[in-house]
């Protein structure tokens, strides 16, 4: 029933997206669009199929971390 719902949800996605940048030529912001459409596809019928994906909140804290890191040190006496 997830999958059902999750291609429902993407083909809606897209069927409203895609034609008004077309429409818009707006090329580049159709080839990210796409891109970040298809990495959200993969992660989450990953997660509604059960297969290991990778963590994403571990890799986005990856990147964050050292510059809140920098921050406090820059902001704290």
């Amino acid at each position: 029933m997830s999958i059902f719902l999750l291609s429902l949800l993407f083909i809606v996605i897209i069927t409203v997206e895609v034609p008004r940048l077309l429409r818009q030529r707006m090329y580049r912001e159709l080839w990210a669009f796409g891109g970040v459409t298809l990495l959200a596809m993969v992660w989450s019928f990953g997660v509604a199929l059960k297969l290991p994906v990778p963590n994403v909140t571990k890799g986005i804290e990856a990147v964050v971390r050292p510059v809140f890191l920098a921050f406090e040190r820059l902001l704290t006496p």
